[in-house]
């Protein structure tokens, strides 16, 4: 379950500009991307709800993974019959199979967490394997769309144009990377359907009123500093995330505009090249138990607060060619900047919450990091490199090349790295936290400072 529903992603998330760029809505690819934030705003709370109280949870998975591959489906159609897209239309189905999409996130987490029990499992220990087989469909979609064709009637696998010159026909840059994530959403519904059932767990979430439901209860925790800071942080932080999902291809291909790099594996090969983010993932979450035991969450969101300086940085300096290297160093520290973030962040919320909000707190993480933040950080990216770079014809195929009169991709990378650096520097004087190693008590285990209703202090 987990390797498909990371499949179903891994098949268009990173490589979808390269294919806007040459259909002809490549000044709008943040628009995109961010609309995976504003539906993570409202959608994962209105599907959790249901799946509480109404549909059982795998059920729903299968629903909704179904209904994203029919909206995924009709937007491939229309690509198929528009070489040059209309925005609208396109978007508009693209919005809807990403709204049924997003909420699947949690829900094969509810499910996991919900069939491990049932088999008298340790989530703590079982579940983490099962989600490193996510990352690695992932990276196998990556790879797959990566290279295979559709040319002239015949149909392989490619690490270089088998067109030989003009547009490059394979996945990576043409619609068809929306089919294949279509007919893997149709076989995880299909699947879904073949599970075991897991019980909607929240008896009596009726009587707990709006705001329990759709988690806005947990935004009481802004009434604590520590907590307050934390989760504006993670929203500044989660700017950074969706920017090289959206832009790293665009940005790599461009080199194949370049005669000195026009054969590089690096150029032809983007999506491979940026799947080593995701296996660097994979195995640096295996590093943050270390970590956290070790330096504490305020020195580990430090660390993946400047692995994104170097992860944009590395970019800014690098190529294709001779400086692949840099690329391949800002692959291996994307694990560290998103896994140190998310996976630690995450950790920080579920020991610092009451019991009575932890799900609601989970929830408010995401809409901070990957809904708010995530939002504001594409579009603003979009703006930037639509100031430095716009999409132009090269031997018949379309590449994001710099404006005359800037410094192109070089300045974009690096605008984005003195963000990364501003965040780290803000966090490391504003945010404090003084790291216990061997104390695992909660806030609401500790007795409440005199005069505070909510039982919060300060650690």
């Amino acid at each position: 379950m987990n390797f498909l529903e990371f499949a179903v992603w891994g098949s268009y998330l990173v490589c979808l500009g390269n294919y806007l760029g040459s259909a002809g809505l490549g000044g709008d690819i943040a628009w995109f991307y961010s609309v995976q934030g504003i539906v993570s705003i409202f959608m994962p709370a209105i599907m959790g709800a249901i799946a509480d109280k109404f549909v059982q949870p795998q059920k729903l998975l299968g629903y909704c993974h179904f209904f994203a591959a029919i909206f995924m489906l009709l937007a491939w159609h229309y690509g198929c019959n528009h070489p040059t897209l209309e925005f609208w239309p396109f978007f508009s189905l693209y919005t809807l199979s990403v709204a049924f999409f997003m909420p699947t996130i949690a829900l094969s987490n509810t499910v996991a967490f919900s069939l491990l029990k049932q088999s008298g499992l340790d989530t703590v220990k079982d579940f983490p394997p099962i989600r490193v087989l996510g990352t690695v469909g992932f990276i196998a979609a990556m790879w797959f769309v990566n290279g295979f064709y559709m040319y002239d009637g015949s149909v392989g696998f490619s690490l270089t144009n088998p067109a030989g010159t003009g547009p490059d026909p394979r996945f990576q840059f043409s619609v068809n990377q929306l089919a294949v994530c279509a007919m893997l959403g149709i076989l995880l519904f299909l699947y879904c359907m073949l599970l075991p059932a897991c019980q909607c767990a929240a008896k009596g979430l009726k009587s707990k009123g709006f705001a329990a439901m759709f988690g806005l209860d947990a935004f009481k925790l802004f009434k604590k500093k520590q907590m307050a800071l934390f989760f504006i942080f993670s929203m500044l932080l989660g700017v950074s995330l969706q920017i090289t999902n959206g832009f790293a291809t665009p940005f790599i291909s461009s080199f194949k505009a370049l005669p000195e790099y026009l054969d590089s594996f690096g150029a032809n090969n983007a999506t491979l090249l940026t799947s080593l983010s995701q296996i660097s993932e994979a195995l640096c979450i295996l590093l943050i138990p270390f970590f956290l035991k070790r330096f504490g969450i305020k020195k580990v969101m430090m660390i993946a607060m400047a692995a994104w300086v170097f992860r944009f940085g590395f970019f800014g300096i690098g190529n294709p060619g001779s400086g692949v290297w840099l690329f391949i160093l800002s692959m291996i520290v994307y694990g560290v900047a998103f896994d140190f973030f998310n996976v630690s962040g995450a950790l920080f919320v579920e020991q610092e919450t009451s019991p009575n909000i932890k799900a609601s707190a989970q929830g408010l993480f995401m809409l901070m990091t990957n809904g708010i933040g995530a939002t504001v950080g594409t579009l603003g990216a979009g703006a930037i490199i639509n100031y430095f770079c716009s999409w132009q014809a090269v031997d018949g195929a379309s590449y994001l090349l710099g404006n005359e009169g800037t410094n192109g991709w070089t300045g974009a990378w690096l605008v984005f790295a003195a963000y990364a650096l501003l965040v780290f520097c803000l966090f490391g004087v504003l945010f404090k936290y003084r790291h216990q190693p061997n104390n695992n008590v909660t806030v609401d285990e500790v007795a409440p400072a005199a005069g505070d209703p909510e039982g919060y202090v300060d650690l």
